[in-house]
């Protein structure tokens, strides 16, 4: 199974991480409900993945929205871009979604999700404990039924790689993940190796390199 990379223009120098990220949408399908989105802000930069629920047009339209609210809306909390995002998405059948933003003055990622979306951290110290950590998502769909959000900020070190998956990626790509490779080879590698051919997948893969390093 081989995965489509987003395109080049897509994929440029963000502020303080490395981007790759790898997609497959649903044979018969002319579009994925699944999309991405990276915004410089004035913390950082923000990333995200949103998952239009099912699958084909109503799926497409429905993560669009919530992309283009997100993008409107980079600049304020992750709690309050998910809230603009519910009021907005209400007449589509709505979406999941993890958003993260990378804090380069505090060294920090603050993250939220919504629904099946796996998000998970890894260190790039071998001796960190725990060697990763998983984002709390809540049960529930944007647009539709919006749980109660927390958001949660742990300390990033240069290296730490972000891996968001939607729900057409296994959740055993896990296994898969080799933090040696770049983040578009993560991205690839598990899109190919753990994509299902059930529904869209997309896998966003972001490298924490610091404000100094690129």
């Amino acid at each position: 199974m081989a995965s489509v990379n987003a395109k080049e223009k897509d994929i440029q120098s963000f502020p303080l991480i490395e981007l790759g990220v790898a997609t497959k949408t649903l044979k018969g399908q002319a579009e994925s409900g699944d999309l991405f989105v990276v915004k410089p802000v004035l913390a950082g930069c923000l990333v995200g993945v949103v998952d239009g629920l099912g699958h084909g047009e109503e799926a497409a339209d429905a993560a669009r929205r919530a992309v283009s609210t997100i993008e409107a809306y980079a600049n304020e909390s992750v709690i309050t871009i998910l809230r603009r995002c519910h009021d907005l998405l209400r007449s589509t059948r709505g979406v999941v979604a993890n958003l993260a933003v990378f804090n380069g003055r505090d060294e920090t990622v603050t993250w939220v999700g919504v629904g099946n979306v796996e998000g998970v951290l890894y260190r790039s110290d071998h001796q960190a404990v725990p060697p990763s950590e998983n984002i709390i998502v809540r049960g529930g769909v944007i647009g539709y039924q919006l749980p109660q959000l927390y958001a949660t900020v742990i300390p990033v070190t240069p290296g730490d790689t972000l891996v968001f998956a939607t729900d057409g990626v296994a959740s055993h790509f896990r296994e898969g993940v080799k933090l040696s490779d770049s983040p578009q080879h993560v991205a690839d590698n598990i899109c190919n190796g753990f994509a299902k051919d059930i529904d869209d997948a997309l896998v966003l893969v972001a490298r924490y390199v610091g404000k100094n390093k690129l």
